[in-house]
Formats: structure tokens, C-alpha cells, sequence
């Protein structure tokens, strides 16, 4: 199991990209952080999940 955002999750095994996509966020509007560490977008394809991971996916939202 992975924890994202501080659910449990069955996400072992996808890459950052994967699962950002079937969760429907906005890869140009989140930022990743992968057991502390902020993940660089250019590294969400062949970066993947592994049992005991954490993750906190933040998105950013425009306004004025």
C-alpha cells in the first residue's frame, strides 16, 4: 500500500504518471513529494510507487 495524502492506496507498482492521471489531476497544476522529496515532472514517468511509500500530491489553484 502507498499512502497518498494520508489514504492508504493501492498503488504499487504505477509510476507518479500513472497514477496522477487515473486520479484525474492536472499534471501542469500539481506538484509531487515522494517520501520527502519533491519529484520533478520531468521524472513522473520512471519514477514508481513502492509498498510503504508517501506521497503528497499538491495542487495549485489560480485566482485573483
Amino acid at each position: 500500500m502507498v499512502k497518498i495524502n494520508g489514504k492508504e492506496l493501492d498503488a504499487v507498482g504505477k509510476s507518479v504518471k500513472e497514477y496522477l492521471y487515473s486520479a484525474g489531476y492536472d499534471l501542469m497544476r500539481v506538484a509531487v513529494e515522494l517520501n520527502g522529496d519533491i519529484v520533478p515532472k520531468a521524472r513522473y514517468a520512471d519514477t514508481f510507487l513502492e509498498d510503504g511509500d508517501s506521497v503528497e500530491v499538491v495542487s495549485f489553484v489560480g485566482g485573483g
